[in-house]
């Protein structure tokens, strides 16, 4: 099995970083306040010591002061992975992909711990256009892909100044094609940022805590079993009913299960 890639080690904590996972000498984008910064050196300290167990507090306790970032859940994640605790650890690298989609070492954790699951669920095929088109929605953040639609934007407005301002004919037809191309790659680009919004909003996608969960068929614990899922399954909640949640697994199967087995991406 390929070893996992823990490195994440930097000075200080970010609150929302933009680069890709890196070793250990990175450092952080935004400095937090001090006191979160202090719970950063020690946690990172306590995990380079082998105190998992305290890394693990210590970095919840950042989470606990509103903080977050790419490097907090990835570094939690690597956390909770070295204590056993994989339902944990696939939530956090979950909640770090959303931060940084195209970031290859949290992908890579993330295949590792969930190759820990007791379930083994086949998806249900995809039209490969659409695997094409989230593959390519993934390569960016919401933020970077927000700079991109705004730079194709400001490109539609210069683009559109030549074609009415210029003299040339050749100078107005380039113009008014680029002006053409210019703004479907902004609809696009929009689009691409708008549902990378929606899905660090919605946090439909949700991961088994319990070690074991019966998944019922109605919200009622007197309802009919339908199936067990286990802890670090990956699940689409789709309703709420109280303390109960509808939820669908990865191969079309659908059915109730209690609200606090699971966690919220």
């Amino acid at each position: 099995m390929t070893a996992p890639v823990w490195a994440q080690q930097s000075d200080s904590l970010a609150t929302v970083p933009q680069q890709a996972a890196v070793p250990a000498a990175q450092s952080a984008d935004v400095p937090a306040a001090a006191d979160a910064e202090t719970l950063w050196t020690q946690a990172n300290e306590a995990y380079l010591n082998s105190d998992y167990a305290g890394a693990v507090r210590l970095y919840e306790s950042i989470l606990d002061e509103g903080l977050f970032s790419m490097k907090l859940y990835y570094n939690l994640a690597n956390a909770y992975f070295k204590t056993g605790e994989i339902g944990k650890s696939i939530l956090f690298y979950k909640r770090a992909l959303i931060l940084s989609p195209s970031n290859d070492d949290i992908r890579h954790n993330l295949a590792i711990a969930e190759s820990y699951t007791k379930d083994r669920i086949e998806s249900v095929p995809e039209f490969f256009v659409k695997t094409w088109v989230r593959s390519m929605r993934n390569a960016f953040s919401c933020r970077a892909w927000t700079f991109i639609s705004l730079g194709f934007l400001t490109l539609v407005l210069v683009l559109g100044l030549l074609y009415m301002l210029s003299q040339r004919l050749s100078a107005r037809k380039a113009g008014f094609y680029g002006m053409l191309v210019a703004i479907v790659l902004f609809i696009v680009t929009t689009w691409f940022a708008a549902a990378e919004r929606r899905d660090m909003i919605d946090r439909a996608e949700a991961v088994v805590m319990s070690n074991a969960a019966p998944v019922k068929s109605s919200p009622d614990n007197s309802a009919t079993d339908l199936f067990v899922i286990h802890e670090g399954t990956s699940v689409r909640v789709v309703d709420t009913l109280d303390q109960w949640s509808e939820i669908v697994i990865a191969d079309g199967k659908k059915g109730w299960i209690e609200s606090s087995k699971i966690e919220r991406i």
